[in-house]
């Protein structure tokens, strides 16, 4: 007798664990439920869609092919049942099986399963204000959201909207709004955007969507969404009593896993309130199976449980629990090292692992970090900068993490560092990293080699860096350490950071070391563009006996402030 595999969710994760188990099961009865009007959707793509980078909406829906995947590719493609306009409405485990509501009809019908698949997604966390339900307040979580966006953009008829929340998707939208020619400001609540970076490389993206004039607003929440006598939405009111003119507002600050009927049925949660699961994508009931952003998985580097809603682990975990569900617990999903990254204007930025402080509050006691900024090919190519943070257990020498930006691609340099961390890779085994080398695409040195060439410099106490961070602290406090910026005075006169520093470029510093503080104990910091200079700076200095040097990592590319020039 054929299996019967019934799925519940259509859009990444649940389409995906069907045609798993259809091609490892051409005999069993597989059935997609679908709540939304349509499947598959490629739910990442929205903003690009709302931004205008591409007009067909059904760029979002179809194969690599250009088939639009709805109910009738499904049947004769995959032999797969797909109903969409379906919402499940019950779980009898005890008799196996599903109640869903057709929504068309009205109708209640009724499913049997072996295996249940529950993947059911998440839905848009609102925060809890007055006037959340006023008129032009939306979020961009699906597709009838996107094409409301993409028709305010079409129209172009709003000038002014909020988008509340400094993430991945607050930002993207962000950005797509801001090129219909709407003037955009971000709130988020919390002190910096992008939370998953640390703060100094935030704070220059930051600075970078400002200048494409967008307002950032951070460290401040919304108390209250404003409406007019007709009951639409006239202005976002801030915490701090400040009151933000809009006519849109979208609200993007995270998501809440769809449990609540797996719950009723008694499907286990965890601590993020996802549906909890174990290296099969198994749930506490044996013959049920749980996928996507309902649920929580392990991060790999920490131990604990994670909600992890990215499109690529979705259909990861599909795969997975497709396999199982069609032929028997066969295959794993060990979990996640949270790898991310996003498209910010012109900038691009990513993170994969932990941060440094994520590293000591997991009990790490030697957390060793460092901050470089190079280019991603040669400059006869066209080089573009990118900035990098790398963090390594300094005991083992293991990679614990890895943040990058920059107006280059920094997908390439997180995808290897992802690697890296996932394979249990040490600094000195990176710095050897034998990576594919020409100047259209990347540097003799990579750049995320050049990275760990810093760090194990560090490690091996060749190097004594600081950030752009600790730098502004001292001077802040008034500390009077000796700056030495190392670039031409060219590149003086075109940029600087006119913070008190004395120009001595990297090549006349063995002939002026007498215009140096006589007490070689005296704190002395170096820089250039991006510090490579800085370090050779240091390394003459130290070698002349000064005893207190230290690198700026990054460099002016790294410097989240104001500058002179």
């Amino acid at each position: 007798m054929a299996k019967k595999i019934l799925v519940i969710g259509g859009s990444a994760s649940g389409p995906k664990a069907a045609a798993r188990a259809r091609r490892l099961d051409f005999d069993a009865e597989i059935i997609i439920l679908q709540k939304a009007h349509d499947l598959s959707m490629a739910s990442c793509g929205y903003p690009y869609y709302v931004g205008g980078f591409f007009d067909d909406r059904n760029q979002l829906l179809c194969t690599p092919t250009g088939v639009v995947r709805d109910p009738v590719y499904y049947m004769k493609a995959k032999n797969i049942i797909a109903r969409t306009d379906t919402e499940v409405t019950g779980i009898d485990r005890k008799a196996k099986k599903v109640t869903a509501k057709n929504l068309l009809s009205g109708e209640t019908e009724t499913y049997e399963y072996d295996k249940l698949i529950l993947a059911m997604g998440a839905t848009p966390r609102m925060p809890p204000v007055p006037g959340i339900d006023l008129d032009g307040i939306t979020t961009l979580q699906s597709m009838p959201d996107a094409d409301y966006l993409r028709k305010v953009r079409d129209e172009g008829k709003i000038r002014k909207a909020v988008v509340v929340g400094g993430g991945l998707i607050g930002i993207e939208t962000c950005e797509a709004l801001q090129l219909a020619g709407i003037k955009i400001t971000v709130v988020e609540m919390l002190p910096q955007i992008l939370m998953f970076l640390d703060w100094q490389l935030a704070k220059i993206l930051e600075n970078h969507v400002k200048a494409h004039a967008a307002d950032v607003i951070t460290d401040n929440a919304v108390s209250a969404f404003l409406g007019d006598e007709k009951g639409k939405l006239r202005a976002v009111k801030l915490a701090n009593g400040d009151e933000i003119p809009c006519e849109m507002a979208v609200v993007a600050i995270g998501v809440v896993p769809n449990t609540k009927i797996a719950k009723d049925a008694g499907i286990e949660t965890g601590r993020t309130g996802g549906i909890t699961v174990n290296e099969y994508m198994q749930t506490n009931d044996p013959d049920i199976y749980a996928v996507g952003d309902c649920t929580e998985i392990p991060q790999r580097l920490t131990g604990s449980n994670v909600h992890a809603p990215y499109g690529d682990l979705a259909n990861l975990e599909g795969r997975v629990a497709g396999e199982n569900a069609a032929r028997g617990n066969i295959v794993t999903f060990p979990g996640t090292i949270q790898t991310g990254v996003c498209k910010v204007f012109d900038f691009s930025a990513g993170s994969t692992g932990i941060s440094k402080a994520q590293a000591e509050k997991l009990g790490y006691r030697n957390v060793v970090s460092v901050t470089t900024s190079g280019p991603d090919k040669p400059g006869f190519m066209g080089a573009k900068i990118l900035i990098n943070r790398m963090i390594a257990d300094g005991d083992s020498g293991k990679i614990l993490g890895f943040q990058c930006i920059g107006m280059a691609d920094a997908s390439k340099q997180i995808g290897m560092a992802a690697m890296a961390i996932m394979g249990g890779l040490t600094v000195d085994q990176l710095v050897n990293a034998d990576l594919p080398y020409a100047p259209p695409f990347s540097l003799a040195i990579d750049n995320i080699v050049a990275c760990a060439h810093a760090l194990q410099n560090k490690i091996r106490g060749l190097m004594e860096g600081c950030s752009a961070v600790e730098v502004k602290a001292k001077l802040d406090k008034g500390e009077k350490p000796f700056i030495i910026d190392t670039r031409s005075p060219e590149e003086w006169e075109e940029m600087r950071l006119g913070v008190g520093e004395h120009l001595i470029p990297v090549g006349a510093l063995r002939h002026r070391l007498n215009e140096l503080p006589e007490d070689k104990n005296t704190e002395i910091i170096t820089y250039c563009k991006i510090s490579l200079r800085g370090y050779e700076a240091a390394r003459t200095l130290i070698a002349n006996g000064y005893t207190n040097v230290k690198v700026m990592e990054g460099g002016l590319m790294a410097w989240p402030y104001h500058r002179e020039k």
